[in-house]
């Protein structure tokens, strides 16, 4: 998981999902797991 600044990279990929999990922005992705970030 890749703690980034901006996820706009992440959330450009196929399948992202842009969720909120205890206060912080996570980006998960189905179709390709290697595409996950959180933010803050």
């Amino acid at each position: 998981m890749k703690v980034r600044a901006s996820l706009k990279s992440l959330k450009k990929q196929p399948g992202a999902q842009v969720v909120r999990r205890r206060g912080r922005v996570i980006v998960i992705n189905k179709l390709n797991p290697r595409f996950k970030g959180r933010q803050g």
